[in-house]
């Protein structure tokens, strides 16, 4: 019989005192010893990672969210497609984690649900900043973090500043696309109202695609980022549905009623409503 495989013989690093390790360098400590349930039910360690993991990806969505922004508002479209393709797959791997959500059956819930209290994940800040920047804003919901004046700033400033869309509608009229003054010159911090004159300026996009080719994929990267997103809502609709059936939410919502009136909410309605005249 062989020697058992020994990888420092082939170089691997085995000895890590005083050294960086992979433990220490992606501060997992902190990472696991976050998940603090507060029953014996066995799902409730579910419930916690679900959430907890949904908030890391929401993280690097906000990442790459902000810096397309940046990349668009300089002109330099390639890059920020780069970052919404990422988005899209973020979105994808949300989806996915619902159908892990979606073991746990009702009878699971039941034994841990009191003790969430009045937490719910309508209170997300980061779902919200997410919105906010792509730019579907309402001011109404920053009242859920009035309690915490650094999140509560961190919305304010985020609504002070042209959106995602606002950004790339932007870029239309940079490249010489009639845009209505009135919209180039919106108050941010308002909620976006589908324009017929925004519409116009995307359907020379996508009548010409070979002349605007960059802004033809930066709005179809939008759209990609949108389709992901509607599913999100959707699947997120499904799941609580199948969990709590119609009862209201912990957070005091509708539940599902008010989970469904979110599906009508278009972040680019300009370029979804195109298709039908093109």
């Amino acid at each position: 019989m062989s020697d058992p495989y020994d990888p420092a013989r082939e170089g691997a690093q085995m000895a890590f005192d005083g050294r960086m390790s992979y433990t220490d360098y992606l501060q997992l400590d902190a990472i696991l010893g976050a998940q603090k349930p507060l029953s014996d039910a066995h799902d409730e360690l579910l419930f916690i990672i679900q959430h907890q993991t949904s908030e890391l990806w929401m993280r690097l969505a906000l990442h790459e969210l902000a810096a397309a922004r940046a990349e668009i508002a300089a002109g330099r479209l390639r890059p920020a497609f780069k970052m919404l393709a990422r988005v899209a797959r973020i979105f994808e791997q949300l989806n996915s984690a619902w159908d892990v959500l979606r073991t746990m059956t009702p009878s699971d819930y039941t034994r841990f649900r009191h003790r969430l209290g009045q937490s719910s994940g309508f209170q997300s800040w980061q779902y919200r900043l997410i919105e906010f920047t792509a730019g579907n804003r309402n001011p109404a919901m920053l009242r859920p973090h009035a309690h915490r004046p650094d999140l509560a700033a961190a919305l304010e400033a985020e609504l002070a500043r042209p959106s995602l869309y606002d950004t790339a509608i932007g870029r239309l009229a940079a490249a010489g696309i009639p845009v209505p003054a009135e919209v180039l010159g919106r108050d941010p911090r308002g909620p976006w109202r589908a324009h017929e004159g925004v519409q116009a300026a995307w359907r020379a996009v996508y009548a010409d695609p070979a002349t605007h080719w960059e802004l033809y994929e930066l709005a179809e990267k939008l759209v990609d980022f949108e389709d992901y997103f509607r599913r999100w809502r959707f699947n997120h609709v499904t799941t609580v549905e199948r969990i709590i059936g119609l009862r209201r939410g912990t957070g005091g919502t509708s539940g599902v009623a008010y989970l469904r009136r979110m599906l009508e909410v278009e972040l680019f309605p300009e370029l979804w409503h195109l298709r039908t005249v093109l």
